[in-house]
């Protein structure tokens, strides 16, 4: 018989980066490390071959978000060998693997209250019950409610009962069951992030890398996607790739190298033979035509999450 635990382990700053080892970390992202976590100190502070050096030297896979649960496999010294839940992967059927320090995970009481509320905001002023600003917490972070009301909500989180302005925020009975929007609404939220700075491994509104980008974007409109590129190509539904009169605003294109079956990238149609999409490390999030560029060539496959604005009507 198995038996439920009556507690979980969350994300408790606003964001963690998740690791592919402890020793994967350099004194240089120690702001990147502490709680409180300093993201934007950390992003200042790093030159283009810093952040490069994310992913060429394959030290970060992912991140998380405040609140988001985790599963703990070990314990190593300052460090939780994670398991992210929330985002489907190849890597592990229980969800994303990685390291992350100790100090950025809190073990809280499992709550089942008023259901869930999501952070609509690029980021947002989170405060204490006697509204003390506490921390700011990204867009798309979903956290337990306890009460709501016209002005603010109140929610459980690691550091307690905390307050989110209720404008900012959208409810459901559950973490999955918030309402599906159409691709047209995806397309217009990832608009708002036009101009964020590429992250290797990004998953929050202070930087994304490609999947991650597609990820929320569709995350935040009711969809929950595998959290790499590769693995959301092979989900969804199938769109003929060949014939762009049936690609649909909102739906996703994916990118291999010429030759090779891995896909490197993804973007997300925004109509009019034109994409959205988190390019690269020293690039920011921008919307291109994607005639005349390397894309055409390297498109792999389209596939479809989100509904249409006909499925809607």
């Amino acid at each position: 018989m198995s038996v439920q635990s009556s507690t979980t382990w969350v994300c408790s700053v606003a964001v963690a980066t998740v690791w592919t080892s402890p020793e994967s970390a350099r004194e240089l992202d120690t702001p990147g490390l502490e709680n409180p976590v300093r993201v934007t100190k950390w992003l200042e502070t790093s030159k283009f071959e810093d952040l490069l050096d994310l992913c060429d030297g394959n030290r970060v896979q992912t991140q998380l978000i405040y609140g988001e649960p985790v599963l703990i496999d070990e314990i190593k010294g300052d460090w939780a060998k994670v398991i992210c839940t929330w985002q489907s992967s190849k890597k592990d059927e229980r969800g994303y693997p990685g390291w992350v320090p100790v100090a950025q995970l809190k073990e809280i009481e499992r709550i089942s209250g008023l259901g869930y509320a999501k952070v609509l905001q690029n980021k947002v002023q989170v405060w204490t019950t006697d509204q003390k600003p506490l921390l700011v917490v990204p867009f798309n972070t979903i956290l337990p409610v306890i009460n709501h009301n016209a002005q603010f909500t109140t929610l459980y989180t690691p550091h307690g009962e905390v307050l989110i302005k209720s404008e900012d925020l959208e409810l459901a009975p559950g973490v999955n069951a918030f309402d599906k929007r159409t691709g047209k609404e995806v397309v217009a939220s990832a608009s708002t992030f036009l101009d964020l700075p590429y992250f290797w491994g990004g998953m929050s509104s202070y930087g994304y890398d490609c999947s991650g980008f597609s990820y929320h974007m569709l995350r935040a409109h009711g969809y929950l996607i595998p959290r790499d590129a590769g693995d959301q190509a092979e989900k969804g539904r199938e769109v003929n790739q060949a014939d762009q009169s049936k690609w649909q605003v909102g739906d996703l294109l994916f990118f291999a190298n010429i030759g090779s079956a891995n896909v490197r990238h993804v973007g997300i149609y925004i109509g009019n033979g034109q994409m959205i999409h988190s390019p690269s490390t020293g690039q920011a999030v921008e919307i291109i035509v994607l005639e005349g560029t390397k894309f055409v060539d390297e498109l792999c496959a389209v596939r479809r999450y989100a509904r249409t604005e006909e499925e809607a009507s």
